[in-house]
């Protein structure tokens, strides 16, 4: 009898530690979403209220954009992390390269861009998804199309265009955006940029708690994801930070009118201007869809329109200063480079046959 309650005592031991994680991260998640709830007025209130700030002032916009930006972003980006972490958990490395990794160049590139077409991220989740894929063994080109069609196929933008524009405009959008994720990957692939990413991207095991046993608990699991949660966020916090302060000032400053003014030509030069005009702006792909309707309305050719939106989604320096943190300059300005130079082909294209 003896015997028995001793040997069940374990059991007992890791069940309870079992619920008590469940119930913190319960609580974590109900206050997380407290919290995002309450980032807008909070914001708000900020800008307009506490500071009393002119709402229609190019100030106010600004400073009520990053008020409401930085904490959500550090919201999405401790979140993104944790829940990353916690699903890699479940897969070794190895399994993640036999499935992305070890497909042949191409294979590999268009089965990344169709998942990120089917994944909620947005630019915000670049650095965590970067590290896990590299963590994970899988391909930098590989790596790269996931990371270009996340952001850009968004799904929002699929929707919002469909009834705008129908169902041809629509499905040019994702096409695009699968060819640009694709094209770029392979690229970016064959040309070996490795060392090109920063030395402590390659060290991060999974959580600072090492590897995880063969058979890991649940709190074992909350106990890494919640550590490399802390271990990223602390290393791109002030990377995040000002990167919405520079897409801050752009929101505020930045009128649609000026857009228009320089988009809404059918110059040879329009579609590199809708790209170079398109990556310092900060915005996802439903917060630009209304700037898109009204260059279309203002008789901007629809290549142009979907290039500036490409870029913006795809290539936004606020991205960029958040990438800088787990690549290296050369990395960025080639991936830069690269999509660049895709989504102009595009627009041209684009403008030639519509």
């Amino acid at each position: 009898m003896t015997q028995t309650l001793s040997s069940q005592a374990p059991q007992l031991a890791h069940k309870n530690q079992g619920l008590k994680a469940f119930a913190i991260v319960g609580a974590a998640v109900v206050v997380w979403m407290v919290l995002y709830n309450v980032i807008q007025p909070i914001a708000n209130w900020l800008a307009y209220g506490l500071l009393a700030l002119p709402q229609d002032s190019h100030l106010g916009e600004s400073l009520a954009f990053f008020f409401y930006d930085v904490p959500k972003i550090i919201l999405l980006l401790g979140g993104m992390i944790f829940l990353i972490t916690l699903l890699r958990s479940f897969f070794s490395a190895e399994q993640t390269r036999a499935w992305l990794g070890g497909k042949r160049e191409g294979v590999g590139n268009v089965l990344a861009a169709a998942l990120g077409i089917i994944t909620p991220f947005c630019s915000c989740s670049a650095v965590p998804l970067f590290i896990g894929f590299v963590e994970s063994g899988i391909p930098l080109g590989v790596t790269f199309s996931f990371l270009i069609s996340a952001p850009v196929i968004n799904e929002v933008a699929l929707v919002m265009l469909f009834g705008m524009f129908g169902w041809k405009v629509a499905g040019l959008y994702l096409l695009s955006g699968v060819t640009i994720a694709i094209i770029a990957g392979v690229v970016i692939g064959r040309l070996k940029l490795e060392r090109y990413v920063e030395d402590f991207v390659w060290q991060i095991k999974v959580g600072k708690g090492g590897v995880l046993p063969d058979k890991p608990t649940w709190a074992q699991r909350f106990e890494i994801a919640w550590a490399s949660t802390r271990e990223i966020v602390g290393k791109v916090w002030l990377y995040v930070m000002v990167g919405i302060a520079i897409g801050a000032g752009i929101h505020g400053y930045v009128p649609e009118s000026a857009l228009v003014g320089i988009m809404g030509k059918g110059a040879w030069w329009s579609v590199p201007a809708a790209v170079l005009i398109g990556v310092p702006l900060y915005s996802n792909a439903a917060g630009v869809i209304p700037i898109v309707h009204a260059l279309m309305e203002k008789g901007a050719a629809l290549g142009t329109v979907l290039a500036f939106m490409m870029s913006v989604v795809g290539l936004s320096l606020p991205e960029m200063i958040i990438l800088r943190r787990v690549l290296k300059p050369q990395l960025i300005a080639i991936f830069i480079g690269t999509v660049a130079i895709a989504i102009i082909i595009i627009g041209y294209l684009f403008n030639l046959v519509l």
